[in-house]
């Protein structure tokens, strides 16, 4: 079989439109950064349909946003079920599958290292495989982790292509889901050969991210958070560890113009793994996140607990994302100290009883499109005045 299409224009950035109109399922749906790309999508016009097990949290920020108004279907179901994995592409029909469904917590890897590597290795190789029988022209991408890389003491910063690793049964899994997505791009959708099987498969490494509605425990931003609603110090496990962190609007930017500029080109070089985090120099301590958060709050303070058992975690974390950077254009639009801003305003209209969330996340991302169009976001902006 052979699927043919008009000739297009190779281009380094695509606008979304492209996004508008089209069926697009995305797996975990009901999660953090799952909702908050529904919310993108639905604001672009496209056609969203969802599939996720419920929401992992009380409260979320798919309740809260009410995600579920504004999709066209959704299943309520495991990705670990090949069966239910095949019923929701055959319900929703889509253009473009986005999968995030995943055991997305380091600590809850140890404790859960089964439940962990399967949801993320089997429930990816369902979704590869459903597509793969449906032997219908898509684009997919497969979201994964900046913590996919081998650790390495003397890696400045992690390039697309390092070598696959992981420390803990987390990154572990991560990094296996990698590894069969490139099996299959390699056995079953290899890009020079997209007229005959019309599969665009990518994978996408993001770094670290915040914004509001994210109640996952042992997050450092959800666990800063409850203990600021309860009057209590924040407990910081590892105040030196430097993350790569970035908001979730320009994540959600980054995945988006990435899935749009495969619907609008056919070069190879877009079917491949791509990393996004924020420039050299943009990483940030926890401790200095924290003490960021405890100051636009107005009030909090935070100490170092000492833990038995305290499993292990990369002391550094950083990403190369230049090859984003140089043929996607994109980057991050919020610094550090902007992101944590518009994150701890957004669980401050949440504690004071706001509401309309889903209208303080479109804020966000109407900020983030400002961002964009006048190159980074004014003060006034980021304040909400």
């Amino acid at each position: 079989m052979e699927f043919r299409r008009a000739p297009v224009e190779n281009v380094d950035v695509t606008p979304l439109d492209v996004i508008r109109g089209r069926s697009v399922l995305v797996t975990g749906h009901t999660g953090f950064k799952g909702s908050w790309l529904c919310l993108a999508l639905h604001r672009l016009g496209a056609i969203v349909h969802g599939l996720s097990l419920p929401p992992p949290t009380q409260p979320n920020h798919y309740e809260l946003a009410r995600i579920a108004a504004l999709l066209r279907t959704e299943m309520l179901g495991d990705v670990r079920d090949a069966a239910t994995v095949r019923q929701a592409l055959q319900r929703a029909n889509p253009d473009l599958v986005l999968h995030l469904a995943a055991q997305p917590i380091v600590r809850q890897g140890y404790e859960f290292p089964e439940e962990t590597f399967a949801t993320n290795i089997l429930g990816t190789l369902h979704i590869l495989e459903a597509v793969r029988q449906r032997r219908t022209p898509c684009v997919l991408l497969i979201v994964t982790s900046d913590k996919v890389y081998e650790p390495g003491k003397d890696v400045p910063s992690h390039r697309e292509d390092d070598p696959l690793g992981g420390h803990d049964p987390y990154a572990a899994s991560k990094a296996a889901a990698e590894l069969v997505v490139q099996a299959y791009r390699r056995s079953f959708f290899p890009p020079e050969k997209l007229a005959f099987h019309g599969v665009k498969l990518a994978s996408a490494r993001a770094g670290n991210v915040i914004g509001g509605g994210d109640w996952a425990q042992d997050r450092i931003v959800p666990d800063s958070i409850r203990a600021l609603t309860q009057n209590r110090p924040i407990i910081v496990r590892n105040p030196r560890a430097i993350r790569p962190w970035q908001h979730i609007t320009d994540v959600v930017h980054a995945y988006l113009t990435l899935v749009a500029t495969m619907c609008a080109s056919d070069e190879p070089e877009r079917f491949s793994a791509w990393n996004f985090g924020p420039p050299d120099g943009k990483d940030v301590r926890v401790a200095d996140l924290v003490a960021e958060i405890c100051a636009v709050w107005g009030q909090g303070s935070w100490m170092t607990e000492a833990l038995a058992d305290v499993p292990f975690e990369a002391p550094v974390l950083r990403l190369d994302s230049h090859k984003a950077t140089s043929r996607l254009g994109v980057r991050t639009y919020f610094e550090p100290r902007q992101a944590i801003e518009l994150t701890v305003r957004w669980y401050r209209a949440w504690h004071e009883g706001m509401d309309d969330m889903q209208g303080v996340s479109i804020r966000d991302l109407e900020a983030h499109d400002r961002a964009r169009l006048h190159g980074g976001p004014t003060s006034s902006e980021v304040q909400g005045e």
